[in-house]
């Protein structure tokens, strides 16, 4: 069984949780499939693209080079698909093989939770509020930059979810 080392894709090392690498066989030939479970940093990053170049590095010491094409996965981790045609498999012992009609998938998101990708890397999403606040409070929010402001109402999130 082949087992993935590490990943980098456009010259950047993307971090993997998990993954499956296997030989996809169908009517039309055979494609390098690569499933990962990424964070949803990585997702967002690279939801938009078509190609990218990757680099594969096996734990038996190869090492793949290819352009792939980019699939997100929708449902539940956040997932990335890379896969690109082979002409020729021979170069490829060892790879898991799985036909169109096989039931068989790497089951990648088994033993891992969100809560455990978003340990490592946290995504931040913009968010808008409408307040009703006393004018005072108006005006010292307004002296303060957005970033101490984020501070402040993350810390104050964490410190009231503690008490509920």
């Amino acid at each position: 069984m082949v087992v993935v080392k590490s990943v980098t894709i456009d010259g950047e090392s993307i971090h993997v949780f998990r993954n499956g690498i296997y030989i996809f066989e169908s009517s039309y030939g055979f494609t390098l499939e690569l499933d990962l479970i990424v964070s949803e940093i990585v997702v967002k990053k690279y939801k938009t693209l078509e190609n990218v170049i990757v680099e594969i590095e096996l734990e038996d010491g190869r090492t793949i080079n290819s352009i792939m094409h980019v699939k997100i996965l929708t449902g539940g981790l956040p997932q990335i698909n890379l896969f690109c045609e082979l002409d020729d498999i021979h170069d490829y012992e060892g790879f898991t093989r799985v036909g169109e009609n096989d039931a068989w998938f790497p089951n990648i998101e088994e033993g891992i939770t969100i809560e455990e990708i978003r340990k490592i890397e946290m995504p931040n999403e913009d968010v808008s509020i409408k307040l009703n606040l006393p004018i005072d409070q108006v005006e010292w929010i307004k002296k303060h930059k957005k970033k101490s402001l984020n501070e402040l109402f993350q810390k104050l999130i964490y410190e009231y979810w503690e008490k509920g």
